[in-house]
């Protein structure tokens, strides 16, 4: 991993799959050996995916009734 990919990661991009108009996903081109077009870096602010991890184990089941 290189020092951009990881200055990158810490400023909140992500690496996720590339998709059409249509929604599905996009191919990797073979004829371009050196650039991935399956995969493009989006923006994920850092808020949004620490409240997001916090939410995930703290899912109430009810009170119990006595």
């Amino acid at each position: 991993m290189g020092w951009f990919t990881k200055m990158t990661d810490w400023l909140g991009f992500e690496t996720v799959r590339n998709r059409d108009a249509k929604g599905r996903y996009v191919a990797d081109d073979k004829s371009t050996p050196n650039v991935d077009e399956s995969k493009k870096r989006v923006y994920k602010s850092r808020t949004k995916r620490k409240i997001a991890s916090a939410r995930k184990g703290t899912k109430s089941k009810g009170k119990l009734k006595e």
